[in-house]
């Protein structure tokens, strides 16, 4: 059957995958001195996937996970129109959180072959 006629299957399929993602994202973020604040923190309409902090900063972080590279790395998936959502989530979360002064956005990009992960990227204090 054509995933065109059942696209509910590519959807769960991605939530899935984007999960897991999470998943491994956060444990390697631990494993790596952080601290998770929030895990998909939601402002109204906006999102962030971890808030997490280490060394006295509070880092905003995207998680990209693929299947393949077949359509490209998860970090190039990003827009600037999802960096903007990011940024205006980093502000509303500062508001509300005032002893965090410093930030940076990282992203971390994850690559599952056959739900195993295969690579993992973070990407440090990117900006758009």
């Amino acid at each position: 059957m054509s995933d065109k006629l059942f696209p509910h299957k590519n959807i769960a399929l991605n939530q899935a995958t984007g999960k897991k993602g999470e998943q491994i994202a956060a444990s390697f973020l631990i494993d790596n001195g952080y601290e998770i604040q929030e895990k998909n923190w939601r402002h109204h309409h906006l999102e962030v996937d971890i808030i997490a902090s280490k060394n006295g900063r509070l880092h905003i972080v995207e998680v990209k996970t693929r299947n393949s590279t077949r359509y490209g790395h998860p970090e190039e998936s990003i827009t600037k129109n999802k960096m903007k959502f990011l940024k205006n989530a980093a502000e509303a979360y500062q508001y509300q959180h005032k002893q965090w002064l410093y930030l940076q956005f990282d992203v971390i990009a994850i690559t599952l072959i056959s739900d195993i992960e295969t690579e993992i990227f973070l990407i440090e204090d990117v900006y758009f």
